[in-house]
């Protein structure tokens, strides 16, 4: 009589959802959300399907979701997902590295570029920002200070290798 109780009470907590939803909290704890970090490998192609960027055979990259430490459709894509998740994500260029704006192409002093640019030099502006080196022209250089991935579609093939929180950062020492 004693297993026939213990049997009906285990299944009373299974349908009443008791189990069920501690399983779904620990699952909702593993997904990508705001304030996780997530360590992944991925493959970056560009429309033509020339491979741009990838982890293959490096040490996977890992960031904190929600503080914009990727680009906002990446970030978008993977929300929900969680370890062993593998998905491609087609990125459009506004959700990636923005449109490409002419209004970025300037001109600046040639004494403010180093002596060694020539055209499709790449450079990087104080803040770190990529510029491009398209033309000299006498004490002028043109610059285009869009990001090389600017107006392209992107695609990701990413593999979720690990979702958990991030690491507590060190105390701050007072003075």
């Amino acid at each position: 009589m004693k297993r026939v109780w213990i049997a009906a009470m285990a299944a009373a907590l299974v349908v009443s959802g008791t189990w069920l939803d501690g399983q779904a909290a620990d699952e909702k704890a593993s997904q990508i959300a705001d304030g996780m970090q997530v360590t992944m490998e991925y493959t970056l192609t560009l429309p033509d399907k020339t491979v741009a960027d990838s982890t293959a055979g490096q040490t996977p990259f890992s960031y904190v979701h929600g503080v914009h430490q990727i680009i906002p459709g990446l970030e978008k894509a993977l929300t929900g997902l969680k370890a062993g998740d593998k998905k491609r994500v087609a990125i459009p260029a506004a959700d990636a590295y923005g449109l490409y704006d002419k209004a970025k192409i300037i001109t600046v002093p040639k004494k403010n570029v180093p002596p060694e640019a020539k055209a499709g030099t790449m450079l990087r502006s104080a803040s770190g920002q990529p510029a491009k080196v398209l033309e000299i022209k006498g004490d002028s250089v043109v610059i285009d200070t869009n990001h090389p991935l600017a107006g392209k579609d992107l695609t990701f093939d990413v593999n979720i290798l690990k979702v958990e929180p991030p690491p507590k950062a060190a105390p701050e020492k007072k003075p």
